[in-house]
């Protein structure tokens, strides 16, 4: 986590619901309207996953420098006009927060 310290990184986890069929135009559009996430100052990066057993199922993570700064985010305009463009794609979900505190690099990760 380049530029981020343990104990202050502010994690969200969303998993997505993708209404069925929509699996590809749901990850054409996220790609097309994540920068209004990542471009955000206190924004660290931002990951999309597809569940493994179920193909409709996304999770995005979403690293920030703290808590306070994400929420500021969340209730902007800037959050509703991004949200705004990925809710036709979606038939539910949920939010899940927390803060990190601690991260250990993997072997693979000096590749």
């Amino acid at each position: 986590m380049a530029g981020s310290t343990p104990g202050h990184t502010f994690r969200v986890m969303l998993r997505m619901e993708i209404r069925p069929g929509m699996a590809g135009d749901f990850e054409r559009v996220w790609r097309e309207v994540g920068d209004s996430v990542t471009s955000h100052p206190a924004n660290l990066g931002q990951w999309l996953s597809r569940g493994a057993e179920e193909e409709d199922i996304y999770y995005i993570v979403s690293d920030w420098v703290d808590e306070r700064q994400f929420r500021e985010f969340e209730t902007s305009d800037r959050h509703l006009r991004h949200r705004e463009k990925l809710h036709p794609y979606r038939s539910g979900g949920s939010m899940t927060t927390m803060h990190v505190v601690a991260h250990l690099d993997g072997a693979g990760a000096s590749r």
